[in-house]
């Protein structure tokens, strides 16, 4: 046909450059589409009216296997010879387009591994034509129009068949494979910028299917792949947003990650980047949801102890005291990381070095008045009112000696301001608290009256909704008051008392508050740590 021989023309001068300079711009196959299809799910190139069965399946690997080693099998004759193997290669391209038919078949994926194509189609990665790489199916994925090829939810109708396929891929390396084809894709080409957003897709959703392959996926090669992207000097666009959200998912509730992050400097690289928006907006939407992709992934590092040091030598908390001071956007997401640096006894260091680059000047005016700038920010008041009363725990849990005395003065200071704060606080979420208690007391009452069980599973989520009430930011604030009561400084004791009789306020409301958060503390640490963590807040309650 006039658009095959249209092809054939585009592809010889491709492939004259290919074999002219094979190292230099070879970059791989037209394997994306195809295993963006199956990730993706949904478009396909096959033919009208064509039953797609097991029988047809395994006739189109059939003739994919037998085109690929024709394909390879005159390449290797005629090197030097485009003319020779280009029939050949877009034979090759055509099967492939066919083979995206499969993706939307899972309980058919065990055939792709029973007949070795997994294999083959990995091998093709490595392939010198970029045009078979890049050549997706007549309307091929796109930025603009990720939607029409996102249903992860169709990998999930046959799990079989995807694990099959998932245990296949990773057992050929698949992400090793793919990092090393973005490593040779030249972005500022814009088919290969697509390669490389289409590969980050393929990561994204095989992650989400198979959450414990991001260890192994950045082992692979993937996590100095995104971290070398990240902080790559390039104007913002679609790409760098998408390192920064697999970053983030790659980091998530796992510690390897963090600590390969942590060993590759990628600490540092985090700081850098972030170091831009500390008297800078985001310009974008989307350079804004970068912004907040880095703080998350800094937020999850910060979560392995290790990581801590290396935030406090990186100077990041005084990163993140600027950004507090500039009152920009990152300001919301600044105080989380300073939540995070600080808190339990991890955080020892970073709370002392808090006090010494003069942060009690930044923090305390934050919990004197919720700004309005984080409300807009998307940060709500009690979002920002925990954040800030778990910094200030933390510094009351950790600090020794004179960064002690000077945290306690500052209750102190004009006529002990920060205790009547601390006090409002307390009454307003004990009020909140109570409310959501006694809603939940009436939902259980009438489920034992119809004669429901009360299970584990529903006192959790009755649990939940108390902190999401604000227990925990009770909780917290109640401990500061024990804490400073039991500072030795006989103002600061007598003020807390004194405006508990006022408002009617209970020492005994206080206690039952305090052994509740004892007996929650500590979720994922070590039995030790809880007994002496629970023991040392029994023993403030004792004096209170």
């Amino acid at each position: 046909s006039q658009e095959r021989t249209g092809a054939l023309n585009t592809g010889l001068d491709s492939c004259t450059i290919c074999c002219t300079h094979a190292n230099e711009s070879g970059q791989g196959v037209s394997l994306l589409p195809t295993l963006f299809s199956v990730f993706h799910l949904g478009s396909t190139s096959v033919l009208q009216g064509e039953p797609v069965d097991e029988s047809s399946v395994k006739k189109m690997i059939l003739t994919f296997e037998k085109r690929s080693y024709k394909n390879q099998e005159l390449r290797i004759k005629f090197p030097d010879n485009p003319e020779k193997f280009m029939e050949a290669e877009l034979d090759l391209n055509d099967i492939i387009q066919e083979m995206h038919v499969v993706a939307t078949m899972p309980d058919l994926y065990h055939l792709l591994v029973e007949l070795n194509a997994v294999h083959s189609l990995l091998g093709l990665l490595s392939h010198e034509n970029t045009d078979i790489l890049h050549h997706g199916p007549p309307q091929p994925p796109t930025r603009d129009r990720p939607g029409e090829l996102t249903d992860i939810d169709t990998l999930q109708e046959s799990e079989e068949g995807a694990e099959v396929l998932i245990d296949a891929l990773l057992e050929g390396q698949v992400v090793a494979l793919l990092v090393q084809n973005m490593e040779r894709l030249d972005e500022q080409v814009k088919e290969e910028a697509d390669g490389v957003y289409n590969t980050l897709a393929i990561v994204e959703n095989m992650a989400e299917f198979r959450p414990g392959l991001c260890t192994e996926a950045a082992q692979q090669g993937l996590m100095q792949w995104l971290l070398k992207r990240v902080k790559a000097k390039l104007p913002f666009e679609a790409n760098k947003l998408y390192c920064s959200e697999i970053l983030a998912i790659v980091l998530q509730n796992n510690d390897s990650t963090r600590e390969l992050l942590g060993e590759m400097d990628g600490i540092d690289v985090l700081l850098q980047q972030l170091s831009v928006f500390k008297r800078h907006n985001p310009s974008t939407a989307e350079e804004q949801e970068m912004m907040e992709n880095l703080f998350d992934s800094l937020c999850s590092c910060l979560m392995l102890s290790a990581n801590r040091d290396r935030f406090l030598k990186g100077e990041g908390l005084q990163l993140m005291n600027l950004m507090l001071r500039e009152k920009k956007m990152s300001r919301t997401s600044a105080l989380k990381v300073l939540d995070h640096g600080m808190t339990g006894p991890e955080g020892t260091d970073n709370c002392h070095k808090f006090v010494d680059i003069l942060g009690l000047r930044t923090i305390f005016p934050l919990f004197m008045k919720t700004p309005k700038k984080m409300k807009k920010a998307g940060l709500s008041e009690k979002e920002h009112e925990e954040h800030v009363s778990s910094i200030i725990s933390s510094m009351l849990r950790n600090l020794k000696a004179q960064q002690r005395s000077r945290l306690l003065s500052k209750f102190t200071e004009n006529d002990c301001e920060k205790v009547d704060r601390l006090m409002e606080l307390h009454f307003t979420y004990l009020e909140a608290v109570q409310q959501a208690d006694k809603r939940i007391e009436g939902e259980k009452h009438e489920m034992v009256r119809r004669g429901e069980i009360l299970d584990d599973g529903l006192e959790d989520e009755f649990y939940l909704r108390r902190l999401d009430a604000g227990l925990f930011v009770l909780q917290l604030i109640c401990y500061i008051m024990v804490e400073i009561s039991n500072s030795g400084i006989a103002q600061l004791h007598q003020r807390v008392h004194q405006i508990l009789n006022l408002r009617g306020g209970s020492l005994k409301v206080v206690r039952h508050i305090m052994r509740e958060y004892a007996e929650s503390i500590g979720d994922g640490k070590a039995t030790e740590f809880k007994e002496a963590e629970k023991k040392r807040i029994m023993d403030l309650l004792e004096n209170f």
